[in-house]
């Protein structure tokens, strides 16, 4: 065992960059999983940088210098941050709180509905075992309201977040762009000069998360703004809050389209019943899907998702259960980057003896 152990460690960790990069990966899973939350804001001006760089980028081609490409593209990030705050924010607020407000009365409607099912189900399902499902439901559901409506007492704490969130981030954007090289010439230069692994590694993920964080705001902006014109033009409850909730839903793959569906179809369903609008809502919703899944993630993606489906549920579950919000937004390039780095370890070649 102890010779198999020998082996093992001198083919992957015999160079001094590959026990450097061991201790690095470590300490980095270490960081995030105890300081995922404090470094949100910075994890967040990130995701912006990378989006609005290729603004810059753009602009440089036209011929602007750098500084006036930072500031124009930093100005239209500021409109378009102020507009959403403006415009989006005090919208959703208020649907929620109407949400909120009509819960119980959505509860009261579903114990309605399932004090039917005895009778429609008789034929298939006995009434005893009927009832011990009402039962667990109307508990369930009970629970969900009780947590839903607690959230304006606990609401406190996330109010004070958001705040830091909304002067840290728009202040590091705008230094992570005007200083973008210092600031990787001061990573490169804490790095050993011997990094050709890393090097690889860099190149690689700097282009994959690049197109990943951009093609997933394409993606969030696309199937938010077709789902908020298809629930208003059926007139479907909360429908900024519900297109906003499907917009968001792709950050998750398979899981998210699969938890979204459920409000969104329960508030057409109390709001119509069984009608010709909850059938089209129905059609609306799975052609959304559909397109997304099939057209949009291909199109957007082709070049960046390389993964299998499995290995992108299991990478869900891992980077979400170690870092929440941000494993789950970054468990696709997380895992890209699992996979090069893998690809780019270096192995030494034992001789047999």
């Amino acid at each position: 065992m102890k010779r198999v152990l020998q082996r093992w460690l001198a083919q992957y960790f015999s160079t001094e960059e590959a026990v450097l990069l061991s201790i690095f990966l470590v300490v980095s899973v270490v960081v995030v999983a105890t300081l995922g939350d404090v470094l949100g804001p910075v994890i967040a001006a990130m995701i912006f940088t990378f989006l609005l760089q290729g603004v810059v980028n753009s602009l440089q081609k036209y011929g602007l210098a750098k500084i006036p490409a930072v500031l124009t593209t930093y100005l239209l990030f500021l409109v378009a941050f102020i507009s959403a705050l403006i415009v989006l924010v005090p919208i959703v607020g208020r649907q929620t709180t109407l949400l909120l407000k009509e819960l119980p009365n959505m509860v009261y409607q579903l114990k309605e509905l399932f004090s039917t099912l005895p009778e429609k189900t008789a034929a298939y399902i006995s009434p005893e075992q009927v009832q011990i499902l009402i039962t667990r439901m109307s508990e369930e559901l009970a629970n969900l309201a009780e947590q839903l409506l607690s959230l304006s007492i606990s609401s406190f704490p996330s109010i004070l977040i958001i705040l830091i969130y909304l002067f840290l981030v728009p202040l590091l954007v705008f230094f992570m762009l005007k200083d973008k090289d210092i600031l990787l010439n001061y990573i490169s230069n804490m790095l050993p000069k011997e990094r050709q692994v890393m090097t690889t590694i860099w190149d690689e993920m700097d282009v994959q998360f690049a197109n990943y964080i951009r093609g997933k705001a394409i993606e969030i902006l696309i199937v938010g703004s077709v789902s908020f014109i298809a629930f208003l033009c059926l007139d479907l409850k909360y429908a900024t809050l519900l297109a906003l909730l499907v917009g968001l839903s792709v950050l998750i793959p398979y899981i998210g389209a699969t938890l979204v569906t459920i409000p969104v179809l329960l508030v057409g369903y109390l709001q119509w019943g069984i009608s010709n609008e909850f059938a089209w809502l129905v059609g609306l919703y799975a052609v959304i899907q559909i397109v997304d899944g099939n057209v949009l993630v291909p199109l957007l993606f082709s070049e960046v998702v390389n993964l299998h489906p499995v290995a992108i549920v299991v990478a869900v579950l891992i980077f979400g259960g170690i870092w929440g919000f941000w494993g789950l937004f970054f468990a696709i390039p997380l895992a890209t980057l699992v996979k090069a780095i893998y690809n780019a370890w270096p192995r030494a070649e034992l001789t047999a003896e």
